[in-house]
């Protein structure tokens, strides 16, 4: 076994401390990576606090993780010593069911294996995450980096910009269409600068005017203040997509309606009630309400090769893992812009 250290949380709603552990040791098909970054996700707060059921502590949150490959196994092909390496949010499936097999890891139907409170087939012990010196990953589920990019910037690609991305792709978006983005948090921050790229119109719908400037910044044409009637009429019956990033309750009917004909909303958040929706919203103008997790691993190399082309990261603030905890109650604010990052090196 190989001796690890980070920071975990000892039990639910307990402050997250320094924690020693220890990876398995390097298989034949293996890559440990030293972790240089790992961005902090809403999830990982989910996770902590047991909101979402299941959580096993002590747990080591982070499944946005870069690094620099320091071994590998002797079967391995795809990577080598001193290349830069991420780890997304899955560590392993099933690999033979219709979902793998499709490259649809994030839908195996099994059930995939998280970077962090997932259980370990090669250990039988629950798996530790990013806010951590160094993991042992399965080749197929690690990915390459590019060096072009600012490395503690690219971090969070691996889950707010797969999550992104893998509905842009899924429903083709691109030149002509327009793109309306709720909530510009972490994810939809990223949403506005891979469907801007993409070449469709986009529109922030924000509750907030004060973020317009930086809505237009990240690369939205408009911005729509949800609250004035005036402003969300003006947008009825306009957008072909919405991607919606919102965890909080809100009434879905009334952005549904801000869909054309065959428009569809996509939810990426996840509310603490289930949302409600008249059915004649949908049905007036043939719209659709479909949801999108993650993203398969060759659709993740996919779109950080798509940000290394076109120069996207996120924006991120770097900060030492001592400040973890107070990270978490600011997120839970909406205070950073957009991406907590912990600098490993300070562990």
């Amino acid at each position: 076994m190989i001796p690890a250290k980070g920071y975990a949380a000892p039990a639910v709603h307990a402050p997250l401390e320094p924690f020693s552990f220890e990876r398995r040791d390097v298989g034949p098909h293996d890559v440990q990576i030293e972790i240089l970054f790992c961005g902090v996700c809403h999830s990982d707060l989910h996770q902590v606090r047991d909101e979402w059921g299941g959580a096993m502590f002590p747990m080591v949150p982070g499944h946005e993780i870069v690094g620099r490959v320091v071994r590998v196994g002797n079967h391995v092909k795809s990577f080598q010593a001193g290349e830069l390496a991420g780890v997304g949010c899955m560590v392993d499936s099933c690999r033979t069911c219709p979902s793998c097999q499709e490259n649809l890891e994030q839908y195996c139907e099994v059930g995939f294996t998280g970077t962090y409170a997932g259980i370990e087939k090669e250990t039988g012990k629950s798996t530790q995450g990013g806010y951590s010196n160094q993991i042992v990953v399965n080749e197929h589920f690690v990915l390459k980096i590019s060096e072009k990019l600012a490395l503690e910037r690219v971090a969070p690609l691996l889950c707010a910009g797969i999550t992104t991305y893998s509905p842009l792709r899924q429903w083709k978006v691109g030149a002509g269409d327009r793109v309306a983005v709720m909530g510009l948090g972490g994810l939809g921050h990223m949403a506005v600068k891979l469907a801007a790229a993409m070449g469709a119109e986009v529109t922030v719908l924000s509750t907030s005017p004060n973020k317009e400037a930086d809505a237009k910044k990240l690369g939205a044409h408009k911005f729509v203040v949800t609250k004035d009637e005036a402003q969300l009429k003006s947008v009825t019956n306009y957008f072909d997509f919405i991607i919606n990033t919102v965890s909080a309750p809100l009434d879905l009917g009334l952005y549904v309606n801000l869909l054309r004909r065959d428009g569809t909303m996509i939810l990426l958040g996840v509310p603490p009630e289930a949302p409600q929706l008249h059915a004649f919203n949908l049905i007036a103008k043939r719209r659709r309400v479909a949801g999108s997790l993650i993203g398969g691993i060759e659709e993740t190399q996919e779109m950080l090769d798509f940000c290394a082309e076109h120069n996207i990261m996120s924006d991120v603030e770097v900060i030492p893992i001592s400040q973890i905890n107070e990270a978490y109650e600011r997120m839970l604010k909406g205070d950073v812009h957009y991406r907590f990052v912990i600098d490993m090196a300070t562990l």
